[in-house]
């Protein structure tokens, strides 16, 4: 098969703009690899790094969430309650995931219409997280915030239930066990790290 021309134009507008990686313009090209690494190299277009391009395979039409600033102040209280929640209850530590856990119904309402309102994403890409203790009913927990949250039981990860001792006041606080909201997207997690105030 013929060799295609490979030229700096093509090469821009196939990796920079369109974003396809290195496997997929060798294959426009009909060349190797090699071959358009080095013609990367040649006209100084600086390569992605293995976690940008991870993320580009995994979101091939682009962000998947948009960040739109408060526009009134419902947006702005809003805006406040979520990043102080995502600030006193997220967990920060891991880096591609947005991640927040609680035994209330409406302190997780409002972190849901947050990242919705204000960012765009869309309810049903959240994935969910129960952790229980063994004389909770997993159904019963489970329907509880099917319905408090509006949510599918498909966004369910299995639940993780731990062994019931002595409980305390905790007992009735997780009466349906604590629920953690996951949204998987690397950037989202660092536009709201930048947004505390650290």
């Amino acid at each position: 098969m013929k060799l295609n021309k490979i030229t700096r134009k093509d090469l821009e507008r196939r990796y920079i703009q369109e974003k396809k990686s290195v496997w997929e313009i060798s294959r426009v090209f009909n060349c190797s690899l090699n071959k358009v690494n080095y013609w990367l190299k040649r006209w100084h277009i600086a390569k992605r790094t293995i976690s940008e391009a991870i993320y580009i395979k995994h979101n091939p039409k682009g962000d998947p969430f948009k960040f739109v600033p408060p526009k009134s102040l419902e947006e702005a209280k809003l805006f406040g309650l979520g990043l102080g929640l995502y600030w006193g209850e997220g967990n920060k530590a891991n880096k591609n995931t947005v991640r927040i856990g609680n035994s209330d119904p409406k302190l997780l309402k409002i972190f849901i219409d947050f990242l919705v309102k204000l960012f765009n994403i869309r309810k049903k890409d959240l994935k969910f997280h129960l952790h229980l203790f063994s004389d909770i009913n997993i159904k019963k927990a489970k329907n509880y915030w099917i319905e408090e949250l509006k949510i599918k039981e498909g966004q369910f990860y299995k639940p993780f239930v731990s062994k019931s001792g002595s409980l305390g006041t905790y007992r009735k606080k997780s009466k349906y066990g604590v629920l953690t909201i996951y949204y998987g997207n690397t950037k989202l997690r660092n536009k709201l790290i930048s947004l505390l105030p650290m």
